[in-house]
């Protein structure tokens, strides 16, 4: 009640005021909040940056997790080390893996341009970067949680019928044929969960771009919710109600694109009995 349903409450009434956090004069402005949100240029650009780095990120991780999780499926000496050292990211502090990846991206002497050097390409500017920082930002992330969706993959694989592999492979089913038409479609249920999992965990980015970027270069990485926590906190002006009506929107948002893969989910998703 206190840490979550009265400040959900708080944050609606705060969404139709012109208010600061510190001044406890808050005049009611009616939806003048959330239409100020619709011609508010900075508002655009971390809209734009958060579907492209969702567009990026979610098809990536899925596809690089699913390619692990079918090599880690397998009996080979080592194994269980082997699955450890891809989970341990996920356990890994952001504020770690941004400090790592700020020594490996570095222009000037970071370990990827040294290495880009050694064939002839760079360096590039990554994080200095306006047109490398999202996408950098999508690396860095991908494997930070890329262990998290491989263990979901990895036991959808170990959950698919023996049998059925077994009868694809006597009916001369190849390797390709067997996983396209077994085991892909048997995987139905991990993908939906992950699919969704990550466009939340996407259109909520934060804590990298916090720590990492600050929402530039020239805002080539501001986000949604890092551009509430501007409006709200760091602005200096009376912008928290519309920082609350973008936290708003944003979970409007996420509400209705869940609901809709759901809904596409359930007509392609099949589940055994």
């Amino acid at each position: 009640m206190l840490f979550a349903l009265f400040p959900i409450g708080w944050g609606f009434v705060l969404s139709f005021q012109k208010a600061s956090l510190l001044n406890p004069v808050r005049p009611f402005v009616g939806t003048e909040n959330y239409r100020k949100l619709f011609t508010d240029p900075f508002v655009k650009k971390a809209v734009t940056n958060t579907l492209i780095y969702t567009a990026l990120f979610v098809p990536s991780s899925l596809i690089l997790a699913l390619g692990v999780a079918s090599a880690l499926n397998r009996r080979i000496r080592f194994i269980r080390f082997y699955r450890l050292a891809v989970f341990v990211p996920v356990v890994a502090s952001t504020i770690a893996t941004g400090i790592m990846f700020l020594w490996l991206l570095d222009k000037d002497f970071g370990l990827a341009n040294w290495a880009l050097g050694k064939v002839g390409l760079g360096p590039f500017g990554f994080f200095s970067s306006p047109s490398q920082a999202l996408p950098s930002l999508v690396v860095m992330t991908v494997w930070g949680w890329l262990g998290f969706d491989t263990i979901v993959y990895l036991a959808a694989l170990q959950g698919v019928p023996a049998e059925l592999l077994e009868a694809a492979a006597i009916d001369g089913a190849g390797r390709w044929s067997t996983f396209r038409n077994v085991t892909l479609p048997l995987l139905g249920p991990a993908s939906l969960l992950l699919i969704v999992w990550s466009t939340i965990s996407a259109l909520q980015l934060f804590d990298e771009v916090y720590f990492v970027t600050k929402g530039g270069p020239l805002h080539a990485t501001d986000v949604v919710v890092y551009r509430i926590f501007i409006m709200a906190f760091q602005s200096g002006l009376p912008l928290a109600g519309r920082g609350a009506a973008l936290a708003y929107l944003l979970f409007v948002a996420i509400f209705v694109l869940t609901l809709g893969q759901f809904w596409m989910g359930n007509r392609v998703v099949h589940y055994q009995a």
